[in-house]
């Protein structure tokens, strides 16, 4: 099994470290982070990645994860990267998928089997 690269956006240091902890017990992953917008984008230039979890509301400064979503979606560079958006609000999960994202999760979310399921499909 080939190792993925994840880059998670935007997440608190305790749910970064859960987040992380969940994806490396579960797949053969390594994850990238980024806090901010700007600093997402250089990664994704800067590496492949085969999965993007954005926080609905950056933990840094409070900014919308949709506009990050909506930045990848634009760029032909990044457009084919599954992106799912962090979120235990299931209408965000509705935007986010209206914009170009695949179902994500809430870190409420995170132990579940069809959270589990959701990431088996990107990252296996």
């Amino acid at each position: 099994m080939s190792t993925k690269t994840v880059l998670s956006i935007g997440q608190c240091r305790p749910d970064s470290a859960a987040i992380a902890h969940y994806l490396k017990s579960n797949f053969s992953v390594s994850i990238l982070t980024a806090d901010l917008a700007d600093q997402a984008m250089k990664v994704l230039k800067e590496n492949t990645v085969h999965l993007v979890l954005i926080n609905r509301v950056l933990d840094a400064d409070g900014s919308d994860g949709m506009a990050i979503l909506n930045a990848i979606r634009q760029n032909p560079d990044y457009a084919a990267i599954p992106v799912m958006l962090v979120t235990n609000y299931p209408d965000w999960q509705q935007k986010a998928i209206a914009a170009g994202a695949i179902q994500g999760f809430g870190k409420a979310e995170l132990n579940r089997p069809e959270t589990r399921t959701r990431l088996a499909a990107v990252l296996v």
